[in-house]
């Protein structure tokens, strides 16, 4: 009896091991938390704001000490780090139109309406960058399953809208200085030793004209 005591013990301990085990490992891969590793290591510290398309494995953060905004994709894997002044607009896209927008020196297109979408939600990010100009957050597909924790079409819109807010903000700050760069100065070219003056010649004393009235020997 006792060793099948002992027998059950562990057969019960190694089955709570792993399914601790397994779910630690199912928590560190999960796609959000996969997503903001890849932005906080790129962003050199955890983002001040993110947000993250659940179930297409796209983000984004922003680092406002630094200026520095990144994107990431493939669960992390994969990220862009841009500055701040990079960023010229952001549009809500819901269902092919463009519902809202916010474009640096423009005034905010607001949005009408927050009741939702029937095919899809987006929030694209344009950026002054000729290889990669856009980036794309699908925040909401009518193929999503309804999960804990996803949104619903209203919520991505919500969410959409609070993010052209941000942005709007963002651009009204002041752009970060650039410094300019700094090129050293030639050395002055060397100057040849000015000569030394010439000491004044100093002509050859002559003997005052004589008179006879300052030599005493001379009386009249």
């Amino acid at each position: 009896m006792g060793e099948m005591t002992r027998l059950l013990l562990l057969v019960v301990v190694g089955g709570l091991g792993l399914t601790l085990a397994g779910a630690a490992a199912a928590w560190s891969m999960d796609e959000s938390r996969r997503v903001s590793r890849g932005l906080r290591k790129v962003l050199g510290e955890a983002p001040h704001a993110q947000l993250i398309a659940r179930g297409r494995g796209r983000g984004v953060g922003f680092n406002f000490s630094k200026n520095l905004l990144a994107v990431a994709w493939d669960g992390g894997a994969w990220c862009l780090i841009y500055g701040v002044d990079e960023l010229i607009g952001a549009e809500l896209v819901a269902d092919g139109q463009v519902m809202g927008r916010v474009h640096r020196g423009e005034a905010r297109r607001a949005l009408d309406s927050l009741v939702g979408a029937e095919r899809l939600v987006r929030l694209r990010l344009l950026f002054s960058d000729p290889a990669h100009p856009d980036f794309d957050l699908d925040l909401w597909m009518a193929a999503d399953p309804a999960r804990r924790g996803w949104p619903t079409a209203a919520e991505a819109m919500e969410e959409a809208n609070r993010w052209l807010a941000r942005t709007e903000a963002l651009f009204r700050r002041p752009l970060p200085r650039r410094l300019a760069p700094v090129v050293a100065a030639a050395p002055p070219p060397a100057s040849e030793p000015e000569p030394e003056p010439e000491p004044p010649q100093v002509a050859d004393a002559q003997p005052p004209p004589f008179d006879p009235e300052d030599d005493e020997r001379f009386t009249f």
